[in-house]
């Protein structure tokens, strides 16, 4: 089996190289500079057969791929020995309810802003659009304590006893919003301090420090 990720620090990608230590999966690691033609950039025509819109993450198994950070997560759930993603109806539906929301609603003004201050190219950048976005994700964090309990200082996981892939792609998410200097209630950063004091997760920093 050879899986190979490739991804750019803490950017969405951060989730799947959190989730493979999480899964004990053995795997390369490939650092992709945004922008470049050279090898190993987002541009090169060797990635861009990985991953046509140049961007992370990306993982290749063998001559499979997928590029799209919560599909990895399943795939990587897949392949792995313990299962971090529920199979029972109900649980295994609020996974995905959770997952839908951050990709949906809690990520989206990050993204936002994200593109607005480097991603996109200057000219289409709209400074204007950033108290929209903070206004947004307000809304959605707010939104967050009517889905998952992890808020209330008693339920330590996203889907209650158990640690998931939904803590990573929640933590992840409120850490990316943190470092954005968003209003982030101080109950789910400390949350995001619990999942990331976690060895995986000091493991997949390790990768790109």
């Amino acid at each position: 089996m050879a899986l190979t990720l490739y991804g750019l620090g803490p950017s969405r990608s951060f989730r799947c190289l959190w989730a493979l230590e999480e899964a004990a999966l053995e795997y390369d690691y490939i650092n992709i500079e945004m922008g470049s033609n050279e090898k190993n950039g987002a541009q090169s025509d060797e990635y861009l057969n990985i991953n046509s819109q140049g961007k992370v993450p990306a993982l290749a198994h063998d001559d499979f791929s997928l590029t799209e950070s919560a599909a990895i997560l399943n795939y990587i759930d897949s392949l792995a020995q313990q299962s971090f993603i529920p199979s029972q109806p109900q649980q295994r539906a609020k996974y995905d309810e959770l997952a839908f929301f951050v990709l949906s609603e809690l990520e989206q003004p990050l993204w936002t802003i994200g593109k607005h201050k480097f991603a996109i190219p200057e000219q289409y950048r709209i400074s204007e659009i950033f108290t929209t976005a903070a206004w947004e994700f307000d809304k959605a964090i707010k939104a967050l304590g009517n889905i998952t309990d992890i808020g209330n200082g008693e339920q330590r996981y996203a889907l209650g006893d158990t640690f998931s892939f939904a803590d990573v792609l929640i933590a992840q998410t409120i850490n990316w919003a943190d470092v954005f200097k968003m209003e982030v209630p101080a109950e789910y950063l400390t949350y995001r301090d619990t999942m990331y004091a976690r060895p995986a997760v000091k493991n997949a920093k390790a990768k790109f420090a």
